[in-house]
């Protein structure tokens, strides 16, 4: 027995990937985080290794002083070097003085600051005599005299870990800047790859749409010519020879989706006035359809024209369903100095001023059945194709809705 194939929706694979990733993505962050604290830890016990041999080479370089000391006691007598001495003192880091019993300094590795000065000389001393036990060295049988060692303690551990904390202290916020990083690639790389789908899905099935479309818009088109030989109403003919002349434009729409747009100055009076006059027959008896195109002076524009009809189409579509079969639909064109506009408004029910900009989104919709994607669809041909702007510039729930486009005048007209 053969069982049947069982296919996963694609959008479950694409939930999987996602997961995927920010799994991976949250594994990555720990082991991160892990490194940094495993670095922290190891510069620790670092520090605190090197902290201790350091302090022993500390009391090294001390008791190397004391030998120096007992090595110059010559027969009771001090016989030393003192600049020699000094000059040693300096490449000692341990802090260093070494004094009489008058405190009179013999030898020191400290600034002229403190030595010049009594009262912070013998701070410094108390200081050193609280932090390490001072060690003495005593010479003379008669007059016997003592020479004392005081030294410091050099806080090796906060130097060490005040410059590992500067290398770890910023460590966490390139961390998170990276994390940021990767969280903002990671979404643009899946939108663009969703969107990129999304569109080639969208173009491939129009174009699939224009050529199915293709082989019965021309069988259409030899019955009309082959009604128009028979003893028919030809009035009848007539306008069905228009609706598939825009049956036709439609397929030439379709076909364009996707491909370069070509632009070229056209009479918008006639593009738009084409429009409304095929709409003008197809309305409903109680809805009155009014255009002030063909009573002007023709404005010149650069414009796709079978693109931008469909545009003017959709605004005429839109007025008319929220007409809900009464009313009037109002298609002004005009221009300015820089911009020429056309205006579709309706005395329908009007949009609440929340969803201005939301009628425009490709889904949104307020019918019952529609795919909301008629002025997502303008927005693009208009913004996308043509530079231009469409947006809802009046609306009043209960008394219509005015939206315009607005196109840039093609140079060098005034």
């Amino acid at each position: 027995m053969r069982l049947p194939k069982i296919t996963l929706p694609q959008g479950l694979f694409n939930t999987r990937r996602r997961t995927i990733v920010i799994m991976v993505g949250l594994v990555l962050v720990a082991l991160s985080l892990f490194y940094t604290w495993r670095i922290s830890v190891d510069m620790k016990h670092e520090d605190e290794m090197a902290v201790e041999q350091l302090r022993r080479d500390e009391l090294n370089a001390v008791e190397m002083w004391e030998d120096i000391l007992h090595t110059s006691n010559i027969g009771g007598q001090m016989i030393y070097n003192g600049e020699l001495l000094n000059k040693l003192a300096q490449h000692t880091n341990v802090p260093l003085i070494i004094a009489d019993e008058r405190l009179n300094v013999l030898v020191t590795n400290l600034s002229a600051d403190i030595v010049e000065n009594p009262e912070r000389l013998r701070q410094e001393i108390m200081l050193m005599s609280e932090n390490n036990k001072p060690i003495s060295v005593s010479y003379g049988m008669i007059h016997r005299k003592v020479f004392t060692i005081y030294f410091g303690t050099t806080d090796y551990e906060s130097m060490l870990s005040s410059a590992h904390s500067r290398a770890l202290v910023f460590f966490p916020y390139v961390q998170l800047v990276i994390v940021i990083l990767f969280a903002i690639f990671a979404y643009i790389a899946f939108s663009s790859t969703k969107q990129n789908e999304q569109n080639r899905v969208w173009v491939g099935l129009a174009k699939e749409t224009a050529h199915q479309l293709g082989t019965p818009t021309s069988s259409l088109l030899g019955w009309v010519e082959y009604l128009r030989e028979q003893p028919v109403d030809q009035m009848t003919v007539d306008e069905m020879s228009k609706d598939l002349a825009h049956l036709m434009k439609i397929v030439d729409r379709f076909s364009k989706i996707g491909s370069e747009t070509q632009l070229s100055p056209m009479n918008i009076n006639e593009v738009v006035g084409d429009t409304v006059m095929y709409f003008h027959r197809r309305i409903p008896r109680n809805v009155e359809l009014v255009y002030n195109g063909l009573a002007m002076a023709p404005i010149s524009v650069p414009i796709n024209a079978a693109l931008f009809e469909w545009v003017i189409e959709n605004l005429l579509k839109n007025a008319l369903d929220a007409l809900q079969g009464q009313g009037t639909i109002n298609v002004e064109v005009g221009e300015s100095d820089d911009s020429v506009f056309v205006e579709v408004s309706d005395t329908g029910k009007g949009i609440p001023k929340s969803n201005w900009t939301r009628i425009f989104e490709p889904g949104f919709t307020t019918k019952t059945r529609g795919w909301g994607l008629g002025l997502s669809l303008s927005r693009r041909i208009i913004e996308e194709y043509h530079k231009g702007k469409i947006a809802v510039v009046r609306s009043e729930l209960g008394h219509g809705t005015t939206i315009r486009v607005t196109l840039k005048r093609r140079e060098g007209d005034e």
